[in-house]
């Protein structure tokens, strides 16, 4: 499928979070119980190789008496119970960018430490993975979508519970799609196998931009594929050249 344009990294007039009076969305702060609000800096695959990036994250908490860091699913630590009004000071102390942990966008992209550093790993998982988030984390999309890159078949980072999840093997990737969580919870399909790590982006490339052209506003990935049925899904994002499915 050729594009026919770049998507923009960028929040998307169409698509907006339902919680926007309550959640700030443009800042990445989520409404806890008390009032007051989380954010979560945006750690791509939860590694740190600066540990002064530790000492900030902790300095920052106690400037603003936060009385909680916690570490989430998505691989960030969150600062808990920050005041409305120290938000803002709170990123500009951190020098970061708000993550996008809310909204109807590209998650956080999960990935394990896969041949970087695992002894189990058997793809390169941290490569791909930020690959993947430095292009996808924040874009807009009809629905939150995720994405889990796993670099052995013990599938740390639920590849086949997430929106778009990679899983590495002896020959190369398996591609899952349409997994999620929650309520209603499905298990992901496996679309393609035996993929390099280049083929797997390109994969998530058009698979994002079918799913930006032709889903519904809060419909998620699975949803999608089931409404239109997963060999129309199939046909639409995977060339029938170079990939084994």
């Amino acid at each position: 499928m050729e594009r026919q344009q770049e998507m923009p990294n960028r929040l998307d007039d169409r698509y907006r979070h339902t919680n926007t009076n309550r959640d700030m969305l443009e800042k990445g702060a989520i409404l806890q119980r008390d009032g007051t609000y989380a954010i979560a800096p945006h750690l791509p695959g939860g590694i740190i190789t600066d540990p002064d990036l530790l000492v900030k994250l902790a300095e920052t908490a106690k400037k603003y008496k936060c009385p909680a860091l916690k570490v989430t699913s998505s691989q960030r630590i969150a600062l808990v119970g920050l005041k409305k009004e120290d938000v803002d000071a709170a990123w500009q102390d951190l020098g970061m960018k708000p993550g996008a942990a809310i909204g109807l966008c590209v998650r956080s992209v999960k990935f394990c430490p896969g041949t970087t550093f695992c002894k189990r790993g058997q793809q390169d998982s941290v490569g791909l993975g930020t690959k993947i988030d430095e292009k996808f984390h924040g874009m807009t999309l009809p629905s939150k979508f995720k994405v889990g890159i796993s670099g052995c078949p013990n599938q740390c980072m639920d590849s086949m519970m997430i929106d778009f999840g990679a899983i590495g093997m002896p020959k190369g990737f398996k591609v899952y799609v349409g997994g999620n969580g929650g309520r209603k919870p499905r298990l992901g399909q496996l679309l393609a196998e035996e993929l390099s790590s280049e083929q797997v982006f390109s994969l998530l490339d058009r698979v994002v931009q079918f799913y930006k052209d032709q889903a519904k506003t809060n419909e998620r990935l699975g949803d999608f594929i089931d409404r239109t049925g997963f060999d129309n899904f199939k046909a639409a994002v995977l060339p029938e050249q170079n990939i084994t499915h």
